[in-house]
């Protein structure tokens, strides 16, 4: 394994979690150890928090690596991955941290392995700061597994913040090679669909946002829909999903003390319009999320892909940055009226693309 450690500057760009999380991503699937420095130095409580510690961890087991640094409030990490192992995972966060996170960082490296693997998260599924299970079933994977892979989703028991205890179940069939392909065209939007869902509050909430949403949309009451689930703690989420061709969207609002159901409706549909009134297929979040498993099929066949989306967040031009780092793939930004062209590349003069050595079995 190369020992050639990289040095990672937790405070650049966005200055979070992201940045250790596809860290630790691209040093278990490259096999090259990492040192972190001034983690989440962006946030109001720096250092590693239980969620993030549960990345390490899930990390650590998957890639047989060894740590040091991982403790609590700890803002400096050492992380020298082995041969990772596909197999039975179960990773249990002891709060309301997101299990979708935790199971994003260990994805790609699992989704490369050689044998199959399911992994379990207990944790936060419906968190106001990290993707959905919603949105990993819907929009994430079904474009994740194009790529070569195939995994499906399982929501068991829905977690919201503050009191977590979801549970979430991904079945893994690995593929040894991603294969890249562009994204340039959203489609005709074909289904649409409102669903309010609420954990130990009233019906009436849901039925409310769905209503107003509705009618903000100007869609029809059967695209409507609301459902109340069992949890640990009250919680309340409303989502709109837009199936088309080339690529889905699922956009999320969550129900807060002190703010009506109508209130949380209203800004749901202005994110749905905000998204049709562009052509481009990605959205803001999945332009984020995508870049590291697209750049991870570039950096394996040295052909460049390109995709259209929304404009770029900070989240995503830091992940760019990162996959440089890593991969020596570049991200080629052009910047038009309704949003982004982004061409993923190797970096011209970059070493010859490669299938991971060190992802093996015991």
């Amino acid at each position: 394994m190369d020992e050639d450690w990289l040095d990672i500057d937790g405070s650049r760009g966005e200055g979070g979690g992201q940045i250790l999380r596809s860290s630790l991503t691209l040093s278990l699937v490259t096999g090259r150890p990492i040192r972190l420095l001034q983690i989440r130095a962006g946030r109001e409580r720096p250092g590693l928090q239980p969620q993030h510690l549960m990345a390490v961890e899930a990390a650590a087991r998957v890639g047989n690596a060894a740590v040091s640094g991982a403790t609590l409030g700890s803002r400096e990490l050492e992380f020298r991955p082995q041969a990772v192992v596909g197999g039975v995972y179960d990773f249990q966060i002891r709060t309301a941290g997101s299990a979708t996170l935790v199971l994003q960082t260990v994805l790609p490296a699992l989704s490369l392995a050689r044998e199959a693997s399911r992994v379990i998260v207990s944790g936060g599924t419906h968190n106001p700061f990290a993707p959905p299970c919603d949105f990993l079933q819907s929009v994430y994977l079904p474009l994740f597994n194009r790529l070569g892979p195939e995994v499906t989703l399982r929501l068991e028991r829905h977690g919201f913040y503050p009191a977590g205890g979801g549970r979430i179940v991904a079945e893994i069939k690995p593929s040894p090679v991603l294969r890249g392909f562009d994204l340039l065209e959203r489609g005709e939007v074909g289904e649409q669909e409102v669903r309010a869902i609420v954990s130990r509050l009233p019906l009436e909430i849901a039925q409310r946002e769905v209503a107003t949403a509705l009618a903000e949309l100007n869609w029809p009451a059967r695209s409507g829909r609301v459902e109340e689930v069992g949890s640990n703690g009250p919680g309340n989420v409303v989502w709109a999903k837009l199936v088309a061709a080339g690529c889905s969207e699922l956009l999320t609002e969550f129900g807060k003390r002190g703010l009506r159901a109508e209130q949380v409706a209203r800004r749901l549909a202005a994110s749905v319009r905000e998204y049709l009134a562009h052509d481009a297929p990605v959205g803001e979040h999945l332009a984020d999320q995508w870049l590291l498993p697209l750049g991870l099929a570039v950096w394996q066949s040295g052909q460049s892909h390109v995709y259209r989306a929304a404009p770029l967040s900070l989240h995503a031009t830091t992940h760019l940055e990162i996959l440089e780092l890593f991969l020596g793939v570049t991200g080629e930004v052009a910047l038009s009226a309704d949003g982004s062209t982004v061409t993923v590349r190797l970096r011209a003069g970059k070493a010859e693309p490669r299938v991971p050595p060190q992802i093996v079995n015991p």
